[in-house]
């Protein structure tokens, strides 16, 4: 079940996460690396996106709803930084916001 999926049926199905980083791929100068974790800063949703364009000007989602089995366990040395900035966003942004 993919994020957007969960996000139709509801938090109860998923897991909300907020958005932490953002990074360019070194191999892929069109790829953008974006790094989700819930507010715990124990499981984090990678995702990747091309851009189309150096005008690509799509927004980015600041949180989704990821099934359990999407999420993966963060390195010891992220949850703290992943916490911390899923805490900030959760309180700066709505759920459904962009950016």
């Amino acid at each position: 079940m993919t994020a957007e999926a969960t996000g139709e049926r509801g938090e109860r199905d998923g897991v909300r996460v907020w958005l932490v980083e953002r990074t360019y791929g070194d191999d892929e100068l069109n790829l953008v690396i974006l790094v989700y974790a819930d507010e715990s800063g124990e499981r984090y949703f990678r995702k990747e996106r091309a851009l189309t364009s150096f005008a690509d000007e799509r927004e980015t989602p600041v949180s989704l709803v990821v099934a359990p089995d999407e999420l993966g366990a963060t390195e010891p040395a992220d949850r703290e930084r992943y916490a911390a900035e899923a805490t900030r966003m959760a309180a700066v942004h709505g759920p459904e916001d962009s950016i």
